[in-house]
């Protein structure tokens, strides 16, 4: 198979998982009607250390990130607007995987594990609150639901998009500061994912930065 083959390969597939994600933000949106209001945020391929801003519907910014400088530590930290510390975020190896924990400023503390990207359309349980993830994650298109099955937020957005925004519904305001925790740490999670696939591509072809 040649190369082009290969991307057009590539491109059909990922034709296949957006159209998976239209279909999880439908069926939300028939089941569980209009949010109470929306946030939004940018996934933008590059530097996993750079600050990612949720904004409102006029634009301003609600929540933002800081990151450690050393990649490896995996530390973000999550501000209000004002400043004030709303989530911290961080990474530990645990036997051959990793666990991403969140703790929030309130002190809730739960788990995301590195083996959420082995599904495209599937549920994951969030350890340590009883939710649950359902739809497209590596899509960032799918469903968060409460340990009562009654849905939290649900988040959409085209997988292959560098500049366009994605929209956090949120059904339960109370829970806002710790669904924008769990969008934050699933955005950098993917990002870590692309800066590993981008090295490992760079290898493949002879590039080493040289």
């Amino acid at each position: 198979m040649g190369f082009f083959d290969k991307l057009q390969k590539i491109g059909q597939m990922v034709e296949g998982v957006n159209d998976v994600a239209d279909a999880v933000g439908r069926s939300s949106v028939v089941d569980y009607g209009e949010p109470a209001y929306s946030l939004y945020t940018a996934l933008q391929l590059g530097n996993n250390r750079r600050r990612i801003d949720i904004t409102d519907e006029a634009d301003n910014v609600k929540y933002y990130t800081e990151s450690s400088f050393i990649a490896i530590k995996g530390k973000t930290e999550i501000y209000d607007a004002d400043g004030n510390a709303v989530a911290h975020l961080e990474k530990k190896p645990v036997s051959i995987h990793e666990k991403h924990y969140v703790t929030m400023a309130d002190g809730t503390i739960f788990t995301l594990s590195n083996e959420i990207f082995h599904v495209i359309k599937d549920v994951t349980n969030i350890e340590g609150l009883g939710w649950q993830i359902r739809g497209n994650i590596i899509g960032l298109s799918f469903n968060l639901v409460d340990e009562n099955e009654q849905p939290v937020a649900t988040i959409g957005k085209k997988m292959i998009s560098i500049h366009d925004k994605y929209c956090i519904d949120i059904y339960q305001p109370d829970k806002e500061a710790v669904v924008v925790a769990i969008v934050v740490q699933l955005e950098k999670m993917l990002e870590a994912r692309r800066d590993n696939d981008s090295t490992s591509s760079s290898s493949s072809f002879g590039f080493d930065g040289n």
